[in-house]
């Protein structure tokens, strides 16, 4: 009798592990979102969204205030169209912008808005029109050589 109490709570202990630690790498991986507040979605134009994916998050002061939703493909305007759903909590105004930024040096990539001036606030549906790209390190990478290249080839 009593190894048998032993062996269920062993059983119980590895349980409650197991699910701890399949939490914790959910987490780490930003595959969970457990936000339970109500959301409103804004869609918002990029040229480029580099690697952003969706579940990312999007900030504002370094708080997190709502996640991607949905990245897809605008054949007619031939940019990415990402749907973003903000906590019902946190009003931005109309004019605010967005921006794609890295986590670090190679972190993942996050959105980030900065607030406008407007007394309009964003609502469920709305398009933001401020946008700014996401800086791809490999381009960056091949303007300094090609600034360089010139360079040296202007040189007498």
């Amino acid at each position: 009798m009593q190894r048998s109490k032993i062996d269920v709570w062993v059983g119980l202990f590895v349980v409650i592990g197991t699910v701890a630690i399949l939490f914790l790498a959910l987490q780490a991986a930003n595959l969970l979102n457990l936000s339970f507040h109500p959301t409103y979605r804004v869609t918002a134009m990029f040229d480029n969204v580099g690697s952003l994916k969706p579940k990312a998050a999007v900030r504002s002061g370094g708080v997190v205030v709502g996640r991607v939703e949905s990245i897809a493909f605008d054949d007619r305007s031939y940019q990415a169209r990402v749907v973003l759903a903000l906590e019902s909590r946190y009003a931005f105004p109309k004019d605010s912008s967005l921006k794609i930024l890295t986590s670090g040096l190679l972190g993942e990539q996050y959105v980030g808005i900065e607030p406008g001036g407007s007394d309009e606030n964003l609502a469920d549906g709305d398009t933001i029109t401020q946008t700014q790209s996401a800086v791809v390190l490999e381009n960056l990478i091949g303007q300094f050589l090609f600034n360089k290249a010139a360079e040296a080839g202007s040189a007498p």
